[in-house]
């Protein structure tokens, strides 16, 4: 239900804005209280009224952390966009920084990868020896000689 406030900028209630926006009513209040977007005004009615603007800033938090950053990071980037002057070179390091710590991630995943397929091939002999036969598993024996040692 779109209203027209100071009758030029449009404005809408938090229902029309999870609409717009595919979040829950909920998600946009968390957001209000981690003050990633602005207290809305109210109606006289005490209702919140909410404008194009909030869509956008909704839409860029979303994106932005299915880009992988978190709340904390994009409030910084947020309060970086009102500084146009300063705002490509600001975003430009945070991007930077967001890739470094992707390439250690996937370091990292590569070797749980390189971890889990050899534990896998463990198994596999294991159950190749075994034919019928009861017998301990390589993976579990192994941690319990690690942990122990």
């Amino acid at each position: 239900m779109a209203r027209i406030q100071n009758s030029v900028r449009p404005t809408f209630q938090i229902g029309e804005l999870a609409k717009r926006t595919a979040l829950s009513i909920d998600a946009i209040r968390f957001y209000e209280r981690r003050n990633l977007l602005p207290t809305p005004s109210r109606s006289t009615g005490r209702f919140r009224l909410y404008t194009p603007e909030a869509i956008e800033r909704l839409r860029f938090m979303r994106r932005m952390q299915g880009l992988g950053f978190s709340l904390q990071e994009i409030k910084e980037v947020m309060g970086v966009r009102a500084d146009r002057a300063h705002a490509c070179s600001a975003v430009r390091q945070f991007l930077k920084t967001k890739l470094a710590d992707v390439a250690v991630r996937i370091q990292e995943l590569q070797q749980l990868e390189t971890e889990l397929k050899a534990d896998l091939r463990k198994c596999n002999r294991a159950l190749q020896q075994q034919r019928g036969k009861t017998c301990a598993c390589p993976v579990l024996e192994g941690e319990e000689r690690t942990k122990y040692t």
